[in-house]
């Protein structure tokens, strides 16, 4: 790694369209994660972490609320070398479209990187993934089996690879095929992990396994600029990597830690809420992986004479009599007297409201922000600013699919209620 630079590259110029609505005022690395962080923060910091600071994101859609994030968040002093730039797409002489694809962020942005050194690597990463790893590892293998391109791949079982781009492996960790989504059965059999490779993971068990493209890759710097600028491919996994095969020296890297691909509400609220479990798969506790994100400088909750079990309350919070199971209470949250809340992610609040903000809400009936008194809810994410007055109950379980209130809405059998959605004081939705 002395000889190479590596330039790591966090895509975060998704639309984000499975996530919305969460997405809908904010792009999808933006999203609030665990009641303090960004998805964004996990990327950045599994690179910070590994020694890795040199950072380019490159964002497009809603991006407002991701820049501050980052600059507030990521300075570096003047004497580490290390820098978090963001990239957004723009028109320029050469291009005009916004970014088609994950391969064409990389390809319009060539010119602002700022790589001198034919033995710089590129190290690409999503932006809406919830893992822990020490990239080192994948860069040292990289330069150990003199690879052209190296894949982190994860292996998960065969029955489950229908959403993946899946790898096929020969047992020196060479690539010699790489199917996008497979669905028929002999495809994925002949996909299938061979027993020597499966060594590398810590339990196998008997059921049969593929490797499934993490979205994360490694390029040596000649490869990556000649390949993007021959090619008119859009996306690494659909078209930029098959095409390479045969003629780049491509390798796996066999990651089989915790994984998880942020891409649907679904995803999203189980992963939050696993984390609430006495042993998490993700642990956020680690001293020797800290997770960064902006220091606010908020004051500690305050929680009183409060019934909580597998809760996690995030800092500037006041709650008061209430009973919370398996949820994530975000920053600057308050709940009310008597409010019960199961399965609930509450992504707290930008601000604290004034004392006067406070009087003018009561005069005009509008609830304050966070959630009031005697409410019930169930298997919701109520997104930031959001205002949920007395006595409200929202509980998906008989609410139909599709449905759509204006500020709440139920996707993948959640509720959300809308960023600064307003809920009146006694809406039942169950």
């Amino acid at each position: 790694m002395k000889k190479s630079k590596v330039l790591s590259v966090i895509m975060g110029g998704g639309r984000g369209k499975r996530l919305h609505p969460l997405t809908k005022l904010r792009c999808k690395p933006a999203v609030p994660l665990a009641g303090k962080y960004r998805l964004v923060d996990i990327p950045i910091s599994n690179c910070l972490n590994s020694g890795l600071n040199r950072i380019y994101v490159l964002t497009q859609f809603n991006t407002a609320s991701l820049h501050r994030h980052i600059q507030e968040s990521y300075k570096f002093d003047p004497f580490g070398g290390g820098f978090v730039d963001i990239l957004s797409a723009e028109q320029t002489e050469d291009a005009e479209n916004w970014y088609q694809g994950t391969c064409d962020a990389v390809r319009q942005n060539l010119m602002h990187f700022s790589s001198d050194d034919d033995n710089d690597l590129f190290l690409i990463l999503s932006g809406d993934q919830l893992y822990s790893l020490d990239l080192k590892l994948i860069i040292e293998q990289h330069l150990s089996t003199n690879a052209d391109i190296t894949i982190a791949a994860k292996a998960i079982p065969s029955s489950c690879v229908g959403e993946f781009g899946v790898l096929k492996v020969n047992d020196d960790l060479s690539v010699s095929d790489f199917i996008e989504k497979p669905q028929d059965s002999k495809i994925i059999e002949n996909l299938t992990l061979s027993n020597n490779l499966k060594k590398n993971l810590n339990n196998p068990d008997s059921q049969n396994y593929c490797l499934a493209s993490m979205g994360i890759y490694v390029f040596n710097k000649n490869v990556i600029y000649e390949s993007l600028v021959r090619s008119k491919a859009t996306d690494f996994g659909k078209e930029l990597i098959p095409e390479l095969l045969n003629k780049a020296k491509i390798y796996s890297y066999i990651f089989d830690g915790y994984w998880e691909d942020i891409g649907t509400v679904s995803a999203f609220f189980d992963a939050n809420i696993r984390l609430t479990d006495k042993h998490p798969p993700f642990d956020f506790y680690q001293q020797k992986n800290l997770i960064f994100t902006h220091a606010r400088y908020l004051p500690a909750s305050r929680i009183n004479n409060c019934y909580s079990e597998n809760t996690i309350f995030a800092d500037g919070c006041k709650v008061s009599a209430a009973k919370i199971s398996q949820s994530i209470v975000g920053i600057r949250s308050i709940i009310g007297k008597g409010t019960q809340m199961d399965r609930v992610i509450m992504m707290g609040a930008d601000y604290f409201e004034s004392e006067d903000n406070l009087i003018d809400n009561a005069v005009d009936d509008i609830p304050n922000i966070g959630i009031g008194d005697n409410c019930v809810i169930k298997n919701a994410i109520i997104d930031k600013n959001a205002r949920i007055g007395n006595n409200v109950v929202l509980d998906p379980e008989n609410v139909p699919d599709g449905f759509d209130q204006g500020v709440i809405v139920k996707k993948d059998g959640i509720l959300i209620v809308l960023k600064k959605g307003i809920v009146p004081n006694n809406t039942v939705i169950k």
